[in-house]
């Protein structure tokens, strides 16, 4: 154990990491190594092994069982479900696996290595004012008001009232950054950090020094290696004035919620915590803590850069709305990828302008406004702005900006399948209405005719009794396909 982890320390908040590191080693993880971890944590070894067996991405085997062959995840995710799987070596172990982020280059599976350079270094001019005085944090916060930045994670909370929150705490404080996106569809961050993580870092470091955060945390999704290798290559050399620590998650989409996030960080299953408190009072180790997404922090070098970026980024929306963003979009159109596009855009527009129109002999029939959990919408809808507050009168949200397009050579009804599969698999089964209700759901959705009304009954129990938004909002695809679509396109 101790040859596995090598110079890493030895504390309960890296135990994610040690169990990457004996996995790493071994190939899999063996029960002594784990009550010989709990030994040298000072641990009960059934906390090693609640967490050894919370992540996916773990593998237990009895002492003395082989070392099982290499994995090859294929992604299952709806815009990868949508292809032809890929040809793959004979022999291999193939293991179906949640959305990879990488669904513009759908049908995704591990097997094909991403060669990925790591950026070289630029300046950071936003740091370098801050820090000489030129530009205070007063007057970042009314760049953040002017501009009217909304976090880009999915929840649109206003960037600049998030950071008052937590300046009216009393410190220590921390900035955590999340890029654990995992919704189906969504691959906006993996695009920022493979190829402009100068900017996601220079953003974290201006709001760690402007809300004065004792450390800065980055906890990366597993399925994101060559982002992980970059920021890990970057570190080192950042102008910091703080600890900058670099975290790896295992498989859960449920860390995607800030506060299951927070646990994961603290080396414990990802369970998502009662709110309140939030965690702008209380997140890591108890101390406020500012957690922003990628995109978010992305955006914070061009809003800063100059004294009337902030109003010209607050022009450059659509239809009334404020603001830039970027759109992951994926599914039947000829370019799939990740674009920058004025909030308020249309997902017509979108598809049209960014996305090169429909595939040839595709037709338009329906989209995911804002990833699995964001409903399905009709294409007659098609010509609604793509903004917060919008879409939430239909059933439906924005969220992370993940649209994906279906055809009329696609089946709606196994899509909403597809989606509801995920939600399962993916529930951590902390609470009851979530664990039993995404089971539940599955079953109904299998079903030859679906019983409309047990489904919103059981819809609207999971979004009353959920703790955290996956099972808040699971159902999302199906209520949207019973209120939107016609008979015909549902059992």
């Amino acid at each position: 154990m101790r040859a596995a982890l090598g110079a890493m320390p030895l504390r309960r908040d890296m135990l994610v990491e040690h169990l990457h590191a004996l996995q790493g080693r071994h190939g899999a993880l063996y029960p002594a190594h784990l009550v010989a971890l709990a030994e040298a944590l000072r641990l009960a070894p059934v906390e090693v092994f609640e967490v050894a067996t919370f992540y996916a991405h773990f593998e237990m085997l009895a002492d003395g069982g082989a070392p099982p062959p290499p994995v090859i995840n294929v992604c299952s995710g709806l815009p990868c479900a949508m292809r032809p799987r890929p040809a793959l070596p004979h022999g291999a172990r193939i293991v179906e696996a949640p959305c990879m982020g990488a669904c513009d280059e759908a049908p995704a599976c591990s097997a094909r290595p991403r060669d990925v350079a790591t950026p070289a270094p630029r300046p950071m001019p936003v740091l370098d004012a801050l820090r000489a005085g030129r530009l205070t944090r007063d007057a970042i916060l009314d760049a953040l008001d002017v501009a009217g930045l909304r976090g880009m994670g999915g929840a649109g909370f206003p960037v600049a009232r998030k950071w008052r929150a937590v300046l009216a705490q009393p410190g220590p404080r921390h900035l955590v950054v999340n890029a654990d996106e995992g919704e189906p569809g969504t691959f906006k961050d993996r695009w920022c950090l493979e190829r402009e993580p100068h900017r996601v870092l220079e953003g974290a470091l201006v709001a760690a020094e402007a809300i004065e955060a004792e450390a800065i945390w980055l906890y990366v999704r597993d399925e994101y290696p060559e982002a992980r290798r970059i920021l890990a290559e970057m570190a080192p050399a950042l102008p910091a004035r703080r600890p900058v620590h670099l975290r790896r998650g295992a498989g859960a989409y449920v860390c995607g919620d800030e506060t299951a996030l927070l646990e994961s960080l603290e080396g414990k299953r990802g369970y998502p915590r009662h709110k309140p408190p939030f965690p702008g009072e209380r997140g890591l180790f108890g101390h406020p803590t500012l957690i922003h997404n990628v995109e978010t922090l992305w955006w914070l070098p061009e809003l800063l850069a100059t004294p009337d970026a902030p109003a010209r980024f607050a022009a450059s929306g659509r239809n009334g709305h404020k603001g830039e963003r970027l759109f992951s979009l994926s599914g039947r159109v000829k370019r799939p990828g990740v674009y920058r596009a004025p909030i308020g855009i249309t997902a017509r527009d979108l598809i049209e302008t960014h996305g090169g129109g429909m595939e040839e002999g595709h037709g338009f029939a329906a989209y995911l406004p804002g990833g699995a959990s964001g409903g399905i919408l009709p294409a007659a809808m098609a010509d609604l702005p793509l903004a917060f507050g919008v879409l939430e009168p239909l059933g439906c949200f924005v969220g992370s900006g993940a649209v994906v397009v279906l055809s009329d050579r696609d089946d709606l009804a196994e899509a909403a399948r597809n989606l509801l599969r995920f939600f399962r698999d993916e529930s951590c089964g902390q609470c009851t209405p979530c664990r039993v209700g995404t089971q539940k759901a599955v079953h109904l959705l299998e079903a030859p005719r679906w019983d409309r009304a047990l489904l919103e009954d059981l819809a609207q129990a999971m979004a009353d009794g959920s703790i955290c938004g996956l099972g808040q909002a699971a159902m999302n695809p199906v209520r949207a396909l019973l209120r939107h679509f016609p008979k015909e396109a549902v059992p």
